[in-house]
This record gives structure tokens, sequence and C-alpha cells, in this order.
């Protein structure tokens, strides 16, 4: 691995903390999201099969890393906002849906904010005048 890049990413990966992690991830799936939205617009099916499912995978993690007995009702929320991902994702897959993957690329944007808020926690008014 020559490459400075990949070192210094593999480095960013390996002393990240579990929440910035859970960023990275989102910003993986986001950005693949958006790769298979280009890739259908584009019309190259193995593109936006190869994005669709990096996509699904990082999903499909998420859903079988909640801890259903903790945080009250959000697990099962998550749970089924990313089933529904899971369903939207396999069906742009099968059928070239480019509004089933902006449906996902939303709720993926609002879920990253929300996780960004909570990891970063609320800016005060000193804050955003610096």
């Amino acid at each position: 691995m020559s490459n400075p890049y990949q070192k210094y990413k593999n480095a960013s990966v390996l002393s990240a903390s579990k929440e910035q992690i859970l960023l990275m991830l989102y910003e993986a799936a986001i950005k693949f999201t958006k790769l298979s939205i280009q890739a259908i617009e584009n019309k190259n099916i193995a593109e936006r099969g190869k994005n669709i499912m990096r996509a699904y995978d990082i999903v499909a993690e998420f859903q079988v890393s909640l801890d259903h007995k903790v945080g009250g009702d959000l697990p099962k929320q998550l749970d089924q906002l990313y089933t529904f991902m899971l369903d939207q994702y396999t069906k742009a897959n099968i059928h070239g849906d480019v509004a089933a993957l902006k449906s996902c690329l939303q709720i993926l944007e609002n879920l990253y904010d929300g996780w960004k808020q909570v990891i970063n926690g609320p800016k005060t008014t000193s804050d955003q005048n610096k």
C-alpha cells in the first residue's frame, strides 16, 4: 500500500471512535447512493449494481447492529426505516428506479445530520459566532 491517501484513510479509520466510524459509514452510504443515481442516469448497469450493493451492505450492517435493549422505541423505528431502505435499494437495482434511490438518499442525509448533531453536541451561540 504505497498510496499516501490510502494510508491516511486507513489510519483515520483505525484511530476513529465508534461515533466517528458511524458518521463515516453514513457518508459512504450517501456517496454510494449518489453514485448509483449517477450510474442510472448514465445507463451504466454494472456501476449501478456495484454501488447499490455497497450502500445496501452498509444499511444492512446498520440494521443488524441495532441494540433493541436500549433506546426505547428508537431501535424499532430505525429497524423499520432500514427495512424500507433495503427494499428501495432492491427495487432500484432490479428496475433502475431513481426515485427509490432518492428516497434512500434523503433518509440517509437526515439520519447523518441527526447523528452528527448528537455526536458533536449542540452548538451554542458563542460557537456559531467563531
